[in-house]
């Protein structure tokens, strides 16, 4: 068990040091005006009517960083600093989310199994906290408890590994539109990319440290098997 607390404890801090340099570069980027002029939100709409997309609207929410795309009532949803703002990153983040609604849109299939998976992971995530904890305790005498656990926590391991490619793809997507349309210039181009590597990179590490964690709760089962 200290065995996951440890790998739990350097993983919380490699993501604080990822998270830390996102913000950074969001801050820094966010000081660069954007040539076009363009507002997160403009780009948004944008990107939008130019992919055939007009069912899905553009709204401003609350917070920092909090952008995404909702799929159930398709909407794109931009913190303000990026639904106002007129800067690299709030063009580089409004098309990536835009990017979502495209890959809804055309029914990417990553998205739409991540998309099947989340009520599945909402229920898991609920639960499977407690079900470790207990199956860790109970193992000598009801190891069957941990074995749920696992089975809990593989799952929202899957959920971490499939946003991948759907976060990837966005990306993709997004810097792809951003240089094609000349949204972003030669100069603007290369730190929209920046911004957006560093926001996949959260998830990246979110995905190798759910792996980790669920190998080594899988050994202490099967090591508890053999004794």
């Amino acid at each position: 068990m200290g065995s996951i607390w440890v790998v739990s404890l350097i993983f919380v801090g490699i993501s604080m040091l990822v998270s830390m340099q996102l913000k950074g570069k969001f801050a820094r980027y966010s000081k660069i005006g954007l040539a076009s002029g363009l507002t997160g939100r403009a780009v948004a709409e944008k990107m939008l009517k130019e992919n055939g997309i007009y069912d899905v609207s553009v709204n401003a929410s609350n917070g920092f960083l909090t952008d995404h795309y909702n799929p159930l009532n398709k909407t794109v949803n931009l913190s303000p600093d990026v639904y106002n703002g007129v800067s690299v990153a709030a063009a580089a983040v409004a098309a990536h989310e835009c990017g979502h609604a495209v890959q809804h849109a055309t029914s990417y299939r990553w998205l739409m199994l991540r998309s099947r998976l989340v009520p599945i992971v909402q229920y898991s995530s609920t639960l499977v906290q407690w079900v470790l904890i207990g199956g860790i305790l109970l193992i000598k005498v009801f190891p069957s408890l941990l074995l749920i656990g696992i089975v809990l926590f593989a799952l929202i391991t899957i959920f971490s590994v499939i946003t991948l490619p759907v976060e990837f793809d966005a990306s993709k997507r997004a810097l792809a539109w951003l240089q094609h349309t000349n949204v972003t210039n030669v100069q603007e181009y290369p730190m929209a990319k920046d911004a957006l590597k560093w926001a996949a990179m959260t998830y990246v590490v979110a995905a190798i440290a759910s792996i980790v964690t669920l190998a080594q709760y899988i050994l202490i089962y099967a090591g508890n098997r053999r004794n």
